[in-house]
């Protein structure tokens, strides 16, 4: 029998197949099982819902993304990090560009769905910060997401219809939302100055 995660992956990659082809808005698990070559039970140990695969599906994109972290930041400012961290979101992405979108515009009629699909943003978000070297924690931290959340889906618009290999539009795009995103302190890039010492401390 094929391990767990094995069959996890074949699912989603037939799933995703599906979305680009057929649709996500009226995929139904029985299309999946039988795409994926499995039974309903089968499908049901690894993905319940359809919900548990996007889910999933978000999961690989961070994961991948989050893969090519060296742990250095060199001496880049956080908005270029940043770029760099979305950019290379983006290219994972353009794999699945086709099942992605439609994804999206399925969401846009399902308030459920589109509830989910905001919560997964904002968790992806969170850890793109952290992967730019951006403090995703506390108050601030949820304003930085928030504005992240933003200028990603206002970037997603201009990505999909950017089919040039070496997706200018979609870079120049991203360049002028972070900009401006910095200039409006959205994100708080810069760290705290520290408070100056006391005088005779």
């Amino acid at each position: 029998m094929a391990r767990k995660a094995d069959v996890s992956d074949v699912v989603l990659d037939a799933a995703l197949e599906l979305a680009a082809t057929a649709g996500w808005r009226d995929l139904t698990m029985r299309d999946v099982a039988e795409a994926s070559g499995v039974t309903l039970a089968e499908l049901h140990a690894v993905y319940p819902t359809r919900n548990a695969i996007l889910k999933a599906f978000s999961a690989r994109i961070d994961a991948a993304v989050l893969a090519g972290d060296t742990g250095d930041l060199g001496d880049e400012s956080p908005r270029d990090r940043l770029f760099d961290v979305i950019m290379r979101r983006l290219d994972v992405l353009s794999a699945h560009r086709k099942a992605a979108w439609s994804i999206i515009r399925a969401s846009l009629g399902n308030p459920g769905s589109a509830l989910q699909g905001f919560c997964l943003t904002q968790a992806s978000m969170r850890w793109m910060l952290e992967a730019a070297g951006i403090d995703a924690g506390g108050p601030a931290g949820a304003l930085r997401t928030k504005g992240l959340m933003l200028v990603w889906l206002d970037v997603l618009r201009v990505w999909q219809s950017d089919e040039s290999e070496d997706m200018a539009r979609t870079m120049a795009h991203l360049d002028r939302r972070l900009a401006l995103a910095e200039r409006l302190q959205n994100f708080a890039w810069r760290a705290p100055r520290p408070e100056p010492e006391e005088a005779g401390a």
